[in-house]
């Protein structure tokens, strides 16, 4: 018997509960043997009642789980920092495998965790962590670990896809989509996590961190939300053969790593593109396998689960077997962060402009000015003093266009700069 210990027994600790649980008897024989939850860390014992659970499986402390010899891995799903960090640590410590969903955790003190787990000779997953129920973290680290990646680009927050594809199928404000996501629970009520894009830089750090063997973290990403985001955006955008996703993408480009979360234009005949409402898919570009995606549900209780349990059989086969894992920190080498400055893409740009003979002109000047070609102009006339003049550039620097955009600022032509979002892929 493998013996497990489960710190948090909410939405994904329950769901963990109920998958080893029903599907019992075919996890051992693909095992080599059974495995059961020991103890269980829970504040709400109510939650541990209502699996069916006795009581006598609830631990009063974490020293309940650290010094029971007969619990080989313990599963963390608190979440957040702390406690979760001193409680994995201390876990490692006393030689139990570690297993967590963590993806907070892992952007910021990634490098803490593997040392440790290095050092103490014991195995630490994270499957769960990115994507939620899609396998991705084990073929970056082991099935692709003779590529060498060049890009990773994902939709992996569900909440923002689910908003944006609303928002792109009925034309509806981000306000109302925003609300109704939370009514159905898949947005929180503080939902700035999601909506700012932090949840999804958590993850493409995780993921850079693998695909380019150097540490990635948290801070390192270059993050934007979709508040800004309008239907009449989406609307321009679908005009110009493009639909609107929050992307989470890392790049290696000459030796140094950007990785970078927001809103994007891309292609209607993008991969990524077709990927709509809570789903999430990444998509891999790799030297020899070429473009590789992976795709299903990014959250949620059951699929969280399946990858949790994943991890969990994995180390037990090992246990089983008497055998190592090779799956250890891939972080072995260090490399530049490339500043968002030096980006080099597409630009959408909708702004407002007087309407009269010479703007025009004068707005492609100021661009012109800055290097900043333009390959694509809309005007939209709605009879009144203004414009909405939606610009589209040819590949051209970031630090380049903010440079025009802050001349542009200034002009008493121009009202307002209204929406500034990259183009990703080719029509």
């Amino acid at each position: 018997m493998i013996n497990v210990g489960l710190l948090g027994c909410g939405t994904v600790g329950s769901g963990v509960v109920k998958l080893l649980g029903s599907n019992q008897d075919s996890i051992a024989m693909r095992v080599g043997q059974n495995i059961g939850i020991k103890r269980i860390l829970e504040i709400d014992t109510h939650k541990v009642a209502e699996l069916g659970l006795s009581e006598t499986v609830l631990a009063a402390s974490i020293d309940e789980i650290l010094n029971d010899e007969d619990i080989s891995i313990v599963v963390e799903l608190i979440g957040g920092i702390e406690p979760a960090r001193t409680f994995i640590l201390e876990c490692m410590k006393k030689g139990k495998h570690v297993v967590t969903a963590n993806k907070d955790l892992i952007a910021v003190c990634g490098e803490e965790l593997f040392q440790t787990a290095e050092e103490y000779q014991v195995n630490f997953y994270f499957e769960a962590s990115v994507g939620g129920g899609i396998p991705v973290i084990h073929p970056l680290k082991q099935y692709l670990g003779g590529n060498r990646i060049n890009e990773v680009i994902g939709i992996v927050n569900g909440t923002t896809n689910y908003i944006l594809t609303k928002m792109t199928q009925e034309g509806q404000e981000f306000a109302r989509v925003l609300k109704e996501a939370q009514e159905l629970g898949y947005a929180e009520a503080d939902p700035t996590a999601d909506v700012e894009g932090l949840d999804a830089a958590r993850k493409i750090a995780i993921l850079a961190s693998i695909a380019f063997n150097s540490r990635v973290t948290f801070d390192d990403v270059y993050v934007e939300g979709i508040t800004g985001l309008s239907p009449l955006d989406i609307e321009y955008g679908r005009e110009l053969g493009y639909v609107a996703k929050l992307l989470a993408i890392a790049q290696e480009i000459d030796g140094r790593i950007q990785a970078r979360v927001h809103p994007a234009f891309i292609p209607q005949h993008h991969p990524l593109a077709a990927v709509n409402g809570v789903f999430n898919a990444i998509f891999i570009n790799g030297d020899a396998v070429g473009e590789l995606m992976f795709y299903g549900r990014g959250a949620g209780q059951m699929p969280t689960a399946s990858a949790v349990v994943g991890d969990i059989m994995e180390i037990s086969r090992q246990l089983y077997r008497g055998t190592k894992s090779s799956a250890s920190c891939t972080c072995y080498m260090q490399k530049e962060i490339m500043p968002i400055a030096e980006l080099e893409s597409r630009f959408y740009i909708r702004l407002t402009a007087k309407d009269r003979p010479g703007v025009l002109a004068a707005i492609a000047s100021v661009f012109g000015n800055s290097e900043v070609s333009i390959a694509t102009v809309l005007q939209k006339t709605s009879g009144e003093d203004f414009a909405q003049l939606v610009l589209v550039t040819h590949y051209v620097r970031e630090a380049d266009v903010r440079d025009a955009l802050a001349v542009l600022k200034g002009m008493n032509i121009v009202a307002e700069i209204c929406t500034v979002v990259r183009v990703e892929g080719e029509l």
